[in-house]
């Protein structure tokens, strides 16, 4: 699996529809996304899934007022529950000589135990879809057309779909549950894949999830974070914690308040990052970024925080909350990504779906 500023093809986004993800604050939704879509279509296609030829009509008139209508916009007729792309959605990958993952400059790091990946005999440079089964995050009933997206995608971007399995069963993973350096190292919480709640694969132990990441994603070395921050309805996505931002180097959320509820769970973290060693045995960067202040809507604390950044070709697509440490976030990720343009995406009505830019979003990797 490509790091995420590893180049792209295309993002691919759904359209909003659903108005139970944003009850009572749905309108101003198609407009952050018209402004998500015209940042990325300066710099890579923008694969946009729509329900039907209405929904298509529709999200061409807020594109078209919004000037983000161009013909780097591709539109896809199909049928969704929610948006939330980057867990419903597939899982793009670059094959690569069986039995290798890439070290930092590109060379083969190190072997991989024989995986799923090997019968299925990838050609080097060659993009394959992973469609893991979704299920709503075992919370939710509406997921029944996002769980065939994935394979829609696949047969969208003309690639080769493989359904990853441990044992004879398939498994369910998200998106936003785990993120990789593209070098053999991925990020994921105990949270979300070890508690009994919201159990995505009953039974499946830490040492299955830890051979699945290497046979499928080609990421052998796994560091384990805790739990994930208050409010986050997936019960734990990494993406909303801690994020790859090079090979070597990391961004965490840390929250100062020593009475905040995030403030104990996210120094646990710090602490396993800090002792953590990338797939080479060395130590990684740490950069740290505050929380925002607290978002709440109807008396709901919402699981806002500036790790939800989206990396493109040319840009960095980063949630905002009219709050004083977005400032901090900005110029961090800027300081971080001085090739890239960093883009503030106000997102204090969109966090009310309890998702933001990451979650929004799923990249394709280019052929290079």
């Amino acid at each position: 699996m490509p790091a995420e500023w590893e180049p792209h093809a295309a993002t691919w986004l759904a359209w909003p529809h659903f108005e139970g993800d944003w009850p009572g604050k749905s309108e101003p939704i198609p407009w952050v996304y018209a402004e998500v879509v015209r940042n990325l279509a300066q710099h890579e296609r923008v694969e946009l899934i729509v329900n039907d030829t209405s929904s298509e009509s529709k999200a061409r008139k807020f594109l078209d007022r919004a000037n983000a209508l161009s013909a780097n916009v591709h539109f896809h007729r199909w049928r969704t529950n929610r948006v939330w792309m980057r867990d419903s959605g597939c899982i793009f990958l670059m094959g690569q000589k069986p039995g290798f993952a890439r070290s930092d400059s590109g060379e083969p790091a190190m072997s991989l135990s024989k995986g799923r990946l090997s019968p299925h005999k990838a050609l080097d440079g060659e993009v394959l879809a992973l469609k893991f089964r979704f299920n709503a995050w075992a919370k939710y009933s509406n997921w029944r057309h996002d769980e065939k997206v994935g394979s829609l995608m696949a047969k969208g971007a003309r690639t080769r779909e493989i359904r990853p399995l441990s044992g004879e069963r398939r498994i369910v993973l998200e998106g936003g549950s785990i993120d990789v350096n593209g070098c053999g190292t991925l990020l994921t919480t105990e949270e979300c894949l070890l508690s009994n709640v919201q159990e995505r694969n009953p039974g499946m132990t830490r040492v299955q999830y830890e051979k699945a990441f290497a046979d499928y994603l080609g990421a052998p070395n796994v560091i384990w974070l805790g739990r994930g921050i208050f409010g986050d309805d997936t019960h734990g996505h990494v993406d909303d914690l801690t994020r790859f931002v090079a090979a070597d180097t990391l961004v965490t959320m840390v929250e100062p308040g020593a009475k905040d509820v995030n403030h104990s769970p996210l120094r646990a973290n710090l602490r396993r990052l800090q002792a953590a060693r990338d797939q080479n045995g060395k130590p990684l960067t740490i950069v740290e970024i505050p929380m925002p202040g607290p978002v709440v809507f109807e008396g709901r604390r919402l699981p806002a925080s500036y790790a939800n950044f989206y990396i493109a070709n040319g840009a960095v697509l980063a949630p905002v909350f009219n709050d004083p440490n977005d400032r901090i976030a900005l110029n961090t990720l800027a300081q971080l990504f001085p090739k890239h343009s960093v883009v503030p995406i106000y997102s204090g009505d969109l966090i009310w779906g309890l998702g933001t830019m990451h979650c929004m979003t799923q990249q394709q990797p280019a052929l290079v």
